[in-house]
Parts: structure tokens; sequence; C-alpha cells
């Protein structure tokens, strides 16, 4: 059984992408995360030892996406589902998406994005 943990629209800005000046100006990126998870203790116990913090999820979003620069936006949503898989055993399965909404692209979009499963 897998129950459900999602964190939307959590907002931090980064200086990722191909060219001189994504890294340069830098723009917003916003992330969601689904973790599932047997919370069936957690239900039961009231603790928070027995969850996954989503405080803390926030945070360790938040300093990747403000934290060390990649071109592509596949690789944060990667690095940011590894990096919560690695600290939260509890997650069995995970759904990273990352945003970019200012993507340099030659049309008007409202929001170009890469999800990613592990």
């Amino acid at each position: 059984m897998s129950d459900l943990i999602e964190l939307k629209g959590i907002w931090g800005f980064g200086y990722h992408g191909v060219f001189d000046h994504e890294a340069k100006n830098g723009q917003d990126f916003f992330v969601d995360v689904s973790m599932y998870c047997d919370l069936s203790q957690a239900s039961r116990t009231d603790d928070l030892t027995d969850t996954v913090d989503y405080g803390a999820i926030t945070d360790l979003v938040v300093q990747e996406i403000t934290g060390e620069r990649v071109q592509l936006i596949e690789k944060l949503a990667g690095r940011i589902a590894e990096k919560i898989k690695s600290t939260y055993p509890r997650v069995e399965n995970i759904s990273v998406t990352v945003h970019k909404p200012k993507a340099p692209v030659s049309s008007e979009v409202a929001d170009i994005s890469v999800t990613i499963n592990r």
C-alpha cells in the first residue's frame, strides 16, 4: 500500500539553463513533488518521525533550485528526486516536476516542465 504526499509550486530563483544569459540573469523555477510512501504508522501515532517531513522537503527543494547550476531541468529534477529518496528511505516512489515558465523558446508558452519518476 502506498499513500501520497504532494507538494505543489515550491518556488526558487535559480540560474539553470543552456544559455549564458540564463546563467547570468537567472529566473523563477517551480517544483511539484509527489511522494508515495506508507503513512499507516503516522496515521496511528500522530508522530512526525513516522512520516516524511514536508517542511524539510520544501527546504531541500529550494536548496537544489538555488544551488549549483545545471543546464537541463531534467538534471535538476533528477537531482531533487535522488536527494529526497536518499534522505528519506520511507519514500517508495517519487515524481518531481520542474517548471520553467520563462524558458527561452521562440513561441509564447504558459509553462514548460519536465517530470521524472523514480
